[in-house]
């Protein structure tokens, strides 16, 4: 990749997305698949072979997260040979009496733990709530439970209370805000109430005069989920990153893949949301999908470089446009084939398609 001078200020993004197709379409006559395929994370097996992790939707918006080999044709991602379902809405957290699901899963491998980290969103009795499995092999996962963050007496609320999606770990280290070694996570909380308690609005933190979805970032303490895999879902010192701030961010943002290293720093590529109000959970028909992208400071992801002006990747094609969600991109996965680095992304709520990421001078 093409070095930096760091003695320039970081003031735009330089990478670009070109789609190249779609990947993953719902097979027809498989149950599980019936109301679409969508939002992958991805992993590296011990074998060599990239694997992908849709979102498989059945009837009455049932999901499971399954998993697929990535088949690649002169390097390029074209087509998956299915290999069944990883994870089930079994728990009894992951179910209400009427909705189920696991959802949108994204995958790091983190390696100062050299695990893969699957976070995923448990669509239980009180909503979706976020929540974490691992797997030292890519075929087992193991959960670990929900997340729970801490509690902060400068924010005056208890962000437990909160709906959270688009979590989502980084690959290596960073300092925490105390200093110490620390795993970096990305998170959105949802202020809106109302779905659980009518009336009871949406009551932001304190000094947070935004109530739209936004980007948080918050850590995991290194040294204890070294000694004990349970303390990756105990996040600390959560703080806004990024509200809405463009034109095609205009009702909300949220991660997407999880960030990469950069030569300018990390890249987070994340979705902007126009044209909807999201109140409770219904999918918000209407609403366009756009990915973009921002650059973080290496050392300390707090601080924001640069954001695109306008969307890297909109909504063009049919598979796009017409589906169980039309108008929609959202990328979920990155990763990197012999030199060439790829993003897995949802598809109006129904594909996956892939695109290529490349960086451009000038």
């Amino acid at each position: 990749m093409t070095q930096v001078n760091h003695s320039e200020p970081v003031t735009t993004v330089p990478y670009t997305l070109q789609r190249l197709g779609t990947i993953m379409s719902p097979l027809p006559g498989e149950p599980l698949e019936v109301e679409g395929v969508l939002n992958p994370g991805t992993a590296w097996g011990p074998d060599g072979e990239l694997y992908l992790y849709p979102r498989l939707v059945a009837e009455g918006n049932v999901s499971r997260i399954g998993r697929a080999r990535v088949v690649l044709q002169d390097g390029v991602p074209v087509d998956v040979e299915r290999l069944g379902v990883v994870l089930s809405p079994d728990e009894g957290w992951e179910h209400g009496r009427q909705n189920a699901g696991v959802e949108d899963p994204r995958i790091t491998f983190v390696q100062p733990l050299g695990l893969h980290v699957m976070t995923y969103i448990a669509y239980g009795p009180l909503g979706p709530k976020p929540a974490l499995a691992v797997s030292q092999d890519t075929v087992t996962w193991r959960r670990l439970g929900p997340l729970r963050f801490a509690y902060q007496p400068e924010l005056d609320t208890d962000l437990n209370l909160f709906p959270n999606k688009d979590i989502v770990f980084f690959p290596e280290a960073v300092p925490g805000p105390d200093g110490r070694p620390a795993l970096a996570i990305l998170h959105r909380p949802m202020w809106d109430l109302d779905w659980l308690r009518p009336g009871e609005g949406a009551r932001t933190p304190a000094g947070i005069g935004d109530a739209r979805p936004s980007i948080w970032i918050g850590y995991v303490d290194l040294d204890a989920a070294t000694r004990d895999l349970a303390a990756l879902t105990y996040v600390e010192h959560s703080s806004m990153l990024a509200a809405p701030e463009m034109a095609y961010e205009a009702s909300k943002i949220g991660g997407g893949p999880a960030p990469v290293r950069v030569p300018e720093g990390w890249l987070v590529l994340h979705h902007g949301v126009t044209g909807a109000d999201f109140s409770g959970f219904a999918l918000a028909h209407g609403a366009r999908y756009t990915a973009g992208a921002m650059l973080l400071e290496a050392s300390d992801p707090r601080r924001v470089l640069a954001r695109t002006p306008e969307p890297l990747l909109v909504p063009e094609t049919q598979d796009e446009l017409q589906g169980t969600l039309g108008n929609v991109v959202f990328p979920t996965a990155v990763e990197e084939i012999n030199g060439r680095t790829f993003v897995f992304y949802g598809m109006a709520d129904s594909r996956i398609g892939v695109a290529e990421l490349e960086r451009h001078d000038g």
